[in-house]
């Protein structure tokens, strides 16, 4: 099949290329400039000059494909006007045709998860932090295009990707104690525990064929975790011993580290306990590889 996918030389974009690729499919992918064509067609991905915020180019470079996955994560000032541009000029192209369009959302949209004692699943009423409220609406537009637009449309929630070293938010810890002998904690408002929600490139890679190989119904919303939450302190005080900081963290109450980072501090407090059941039940995808402490202590962080 031949499968565009945006992203592809980002961290969660190439693990899921790498993993499309390694079952065959033809995969193709937005190059912004030179070095990027370049790294791109080192691995066997056919690169197509263009930008993600630019809607003629990614309309061409959707083209002739037969599924199309929006891997690339938008980040920063203007990054609703971004998001919305490339999923319209996704639609644009494939309107009437029956293709498939995988949309990347993330579990940070939908806040803070811990109220009672179930997992959340995708039919959980969610309280999205002010930063990722808007891409709700998106998630939404992408799911009604299955119906009204004839698409094959997908939108996954994924949690905090890990696994390899190039990048992530867990690699973001290790360079930290790398980097000042000591990685950071953020404690949410009460002093409450949290956990974060993960899931592996290689099991996320997994899903991703499988949702272009399984006849899985269009306009749904999944969740891609693995089975358990991990508490967030014991994935720094993991991330500072694989970064050669021994054990040390950097404990920073909200308030603070909002100063620093802004409300990216809010997403690294949530405290999310999620359900991958959907995603199990309609693509028999199970979640395998190796937990994020296997990876910190003896895997690729190692």
């Amino acid at each position: 099949m031949d499968v565009l996918v945006t992203g592809a030389t980002g961290y969660t974009g190439s693990g899921v290329a790498g993993a499309l690729l390694a079952v065959g499919h033809r995969i193709s992918g937005l190059a912004r400039s030179d070095e990027s064509a370049r790294r791109l067609e080192e691995r066997g991905i056919r690169a197509v000059r263009g930008d993600i915020t630019d809607a003629g180019s990614v309309r061409e470079a959707v083209g002739g494909a037969e599924a199309v996955v929006h891997a690339a994560l938008i980040h920063g000032k203007g990054d609703e006007e971004a998001e919305r541009t490339v999923v319209g000029a996704v639609l644009d192209v494939l309107r009437g045709t029956g293709r498939t369009f995988v949309y990347n959302s993330g579990v940070w949209v939908m806040g803070d998860t811990s109220e009672g004692m179930e997992l959340a699943d995708e039919n959980t009423r969610i309280d999205p932090p002010p930063m990722f409220a808007w891409r709700l609406a998106v998630e939404e537009w992408v799911l009604e295009a299955a119906q009204e637009d004839e698409v094959r449309t997908f939108v996954v929630r994924l949690g905090i990707a890990y696994g390899r070293v190039a990048g992530g938010t867990v690699g973001e810890l290790v360079d930290l104690a790398r980097e000042r002998g000591a990685t950071r904690y953020i404690v949410p408002l009460g002093d409450k525990s949290d956990s974060w929600a993960l899931v592996h490139l290689d099991d996320l890679g997994d899903l991703y064929v499988r949702l272009l190989e399984v006849d899985a119904p269009g306009g749904t919303l999944l969740i891609a975790v693995s089975d358990s939450p991990h508490p967030a302190r014991e994935i720094a005080e993991a991330a500072s011993r694989a970064g050669g900081a021994g054990g040390r963290v950097e404990v920073r109450p909200l308030q603070a580290a909002l100063e620093e980072l802004g409300d990216y501090a809010y997403a690294l407090a949530l405290n999310q306990r999620l359900s991958n059941k959907r995603a199990r039940r309609l693509l028999g995808w199970t979640p395998s590889a190796p937990s994020v402490f296997e990876e910190l202590e003896s895997g690729s962080y190692s």
